[in-house]
């Protein structure tokens, strides 16, 4: 087994897509690297480090423009690459039963281990009763369902900020209510979700089947409060994650080292959470 396992990895764009407005955008807004060369790069820099990527589809070009990554490609990565990288399908909820296929698909037949979902640039709210279908099927299919949470770095600092409304990522009440009403759905917010960090951790102390990654931030920058309980009563349910290639995982792991994270936690927060979550040991 890897030492690490990161939760949110996204395949670099390349040529046309990173240059698209809400792409540079977003790179100018986390300062990022220049993006890495293609899979290839990516594959290579990941085993270096010995560190299993958890890899996203994306399909949110309804509503912004951005070309998708498909489920497709991201299953023919993780076939390339099997013992580097996992893969999460996407799907636009809009879709209807489209979309319910198309999970069922990337998961019975393509073998992706999870579905991502970003509400403010697919606009949707997660607990519209609209998308409960999609919800029961995924939760049927024994597999987690990732929420972005709290702000994203997409169109920020542009017009408008590229026309993104936060609001579809507020923990509270959207996350809470579908936790409440799929208690056997299992829920990842990702990303500290800025501003709303405080109810983030009230849903994740109330609700058993609600877990975060840590992506999007460095460690040096996360809330304090957030930090003190994932040293104590969130320890077994917030996990790594970089946000790749926004954020390098080397400079994550670097940050977390200085980051005050006890020494018993730190193996939860890298590896054993993930592990359970997405049921690595089965």
């Amino acid at each position: 087994m890897a030492r690490a396992i990161d939760m949110h990895v996204h395949v670099p764009p390349q040529g046309e897509a990173a240059r698209h407005p809400l792409r540079v955008a977003t790179q100018a807004y986390f300062r990022a690297p220049p993006l890495p060369e293609g899979v290839e790069a990516m594959a290579q820099y990941y085993a270096e480090r010995d560190i299993v990527g958890v890899l996203l589809a994306e399909d949110w070009e309804a509503k912004t423009g951005l070309p998708p990554v498909s489920n497709d490609f991201i299953a023919d990565i993780v076939r390339r690459y099997p013992g580097q990288f996992i893969g999460f399908c996407c799907v636009d909820p809009w879709k209807g039963k489209k979309a319910i296929d198309e999970v069922r698909r990337s998961v019975e037949d393509l073998g992706l281990r999870g579905v991502k979902f970003h509400p403010s640039l697919q606009e949707f709210f997660p607990d519209d009763h609209r998308f409960y279908p999609l919800w029961e099927t995924i939760a049927r299919l024994g597999v987690p369902a990732l929420f972005h949470s709290g702000m994203t770095g997409f169109g920020a600092g542009s017009p408008g900020g590229g026309g993104i409304k936060t609001k579809y990522c507020a923990p509270i009440p959207h996350i809470d209510d579908l936790a409440a009403d799929f208690p056997e759905l299992t829920i990842i917010m990702a990303h500290p979700a800025f501003p709303w960090v405080d109810e983030q951790i009230a849903v994740l102390l109330h609700k058993p089947n609600v877990f975060m990654d840590l992506s999007g931030y460095s460690p040096k920058y996360f809330p304090p409060q957030l930090v003190q309980y994932a040293n104590t009563l969130l320890q077994d349910k917030v996990m790594f994650g970089s946000d790749y290639p926004m954020i390098m995982p080397e400079r994550w792991l670097s940050d977390f080292e200085a980051a005050p994270f006890r020494e018993d936690v730190r193996p939860k927060i890298l590896r054993d959470n993930a592990v359970r979550v997405l049921r690595l040991d089965a």
